[in-house]
């Protein structure tokens, strides 16, 4: 394993660690972000339950998006999730951002899932 992916192991340990102290039982909204596409899920950690999930390879958005890998996709796959996660009766979740930092797409989800209606 390289030193890079066990700094980012590392960093997104110790983001999920903190998170679970200061939930409180609330959901946690997870995100992954790859080279090509961005990823984003409402997890209950207590049931080991996704509650809601999107990312820029479902159906609905694969055909609309000019790109899966820029700042529109992750606004967009924001908006999805938290609808999503809104049908599925989660307003309040904490932010797990794993190992990335927070800006760029990662902040763009994040923002996009605020104005949506999600709470964190």
């Amino acid at each position: 394993m390289s030193a890079l992916n066990e700094g980012f192991i590392r960093r997104a340990q110790r983001v999920r660690h903190s998170l679970k102290r200061t939930a409180h039982g609330r959901a946690r909204l997870s995100v992954f972000r790859s080279s090509k596409h961005i990823y984003a899920q409402v997890i209950d950690d207590s049931t080991g339950r996704t509650m809601a999930a999107a990312s820029t390879l479902d159906k609905d958005l694969k055909g609309s998006l000019k790109k899966g890998s820029d700042l529109a996709a992750a606004q967009v796959v924001g908006k999805l999730v938290a609808e999503r996660a809104l049908q599925a009766g989660v307003t309040n979740v904490v932010f797990d951002r794993g190992g990335y930092l927070y800006h760029g797409r990662v902040k763009a989800l994040a923002d996009a899932a605020r104005e949506a209606g999600l709470n964190f």
